[in-house]
């Protein structure tokens, strides 16, 4: 909305500072941040008015010891708070004319509408387990074939989602029928993945929101040399017309987060839920997809890929061998009950994220 402001230069030299996707973003991180800050001790507030308080998921799995009954009062169902907060920073600053961005918002919308529900069956009926695994894959799917299916349609991107490209390579690896096939098989495993592993890495404080900051911000960069064509042609990245549209939502992601952040960090006085980390996840599988980066995700979102992978280990080595290979799992928790503390397991993983981030931004440089 503000971009339309730039029209008006000619009578206020400063508005030009409206057409420029840095400002934007800049912007729309800024925005999304303060609305979060502000609005977080409502949404407590209404929260624990709806009595949204799910039970803990390691009850019965884990020894009591492990557990943490301090939290049991905390409410879920907090991503609301990221979404409203990235909705709206994202429609003030990006431009309403764009349908990378609307494909986007509709992609946090849908997968947040199944994260709610997942935690409403959760608070109504106090099943940990929410809804069925089978049905929430199969939703998650759904949403996931569509979102790709658009930006293959879109007109800014489409050209090159046919592409397959690879990190350390200059060239895409395949092209074609060929490349559009997989492209649009990684790209909706891309999206589903993500979505889950930013939702296993959600089991402690901060966690999952802090590490989300760090991939929005590294794909917001990337989708902002993608959308410039200078930028894009020497660090020989396809160049995506619109995309910088998408750094801007990214960018109001990571702002957003940070607010959410400020009052879910230790102790929380909300979680996220799976209304949050289904939401945030997808659109950063997405982002990956549309920047042609799907393959630099395992980089980029490294904590949230041992998070998920700890888990597939666990369940397939004690399905064929009836032993675990961790102590608990997601890792996270494998780490306490090997005497770490909440605030030590969590910064560590902070601190994993944004190495991570750094090594993603470098493969731009070294292909």
């Amino acid at each position: 909305m503000f971009f339309y402001l730039s029209g008006f230069q000619d009578v206020w030299g400063p508005l030009r500072l409206f057409k420029f996707v840095t400002f934007r973003a800049g912007g729309a991180a800024f925005t999304a941040f303060v609305i979060a800050l502000i609005l977080g001790p409502f949404t407590v507030r209404m929260l624990k008015r709806w009595n949204a308080v799910a039970p803990d998921r390691l009850k019965g799995l884990v020894a009591d010891e492990h557990l943490t009954p301090e939290k049991e009062g905390t409410p879920c169902m907090g991503g609301l708070l990221i979404i409203f907060s990235v909705t709206l920073s994202s429609l003030l600053w990006g431009r309403l004319d764009s349908f990378l961005m609307l494909v986007f918002l509709s992609t946090l919308l849908a997968l947040g509408g199944l994260g709610f529900l997942d935690d409403y069956v959760k608070v109504k009926h106090g099943d940990r387990g929410g809804i069925s695994a089978k049905t929430k894959l199969i939703l998650q799917s759904a949403v996931a074939l569509c979102a790709v299916f658009l930006i293959f349609c879109s007109p800014e991107a489409g050209p090159y989602m046919s592409q397959m490209w690879v990190p350390f390579i200059k060239e895409p690896l395949l092209t074609g029928i060929e490349g559009a096939v997989c492209a649009l098989a990684i790209g909706t495993l891309a999206l589903v993945g993500t979505s889950n592993a930013v939702n296993l890495t959600d089991g402690r404080d901060g966690l999952a929101v802090g590490c989300s900051i760090f991939c929005a911000l590294t794909y917001a960069v990337f989708a902002y040399f993608s959308g410039h064509r200078v930028f894009a042609e020497y660090l020989n990245v396809p160049y995506i017309p619109g995309a910088g549209e998408v750094g801007v939502f990214a960018a109001a992601t990571a702002g957003a987060c940070i607010g959410f952040l400020w009052h879910n960090c230790y102790p929380a006085s909300m979680f996220m839920g799976d209304t949050g980390s289904l939401a945030l996840g997808g659109t950063i599988g997405l982002t990956a997809v549309l920047v042609r980066q799907e393959l630099t995700l395992i980089l980029v979102g490294g904590v949230f890929v041992i998070e998920a992978g700890s888990v597939i280990i666990q369940v397939a080595v004690f399905k064929l061998t009836k032993k675990r290979i961790f102590r608990c799992a997601p890792i996270h928790h494998h780490f306490e009950q090997g005497g770490w503390t909440e605030t030590q397991v969590v910064t560590r993983f902070w601190i994993l994220a944004g190495i991570f981030a750094l090594a993603a931004l470098a493969t731009l440089k070294i292909r």
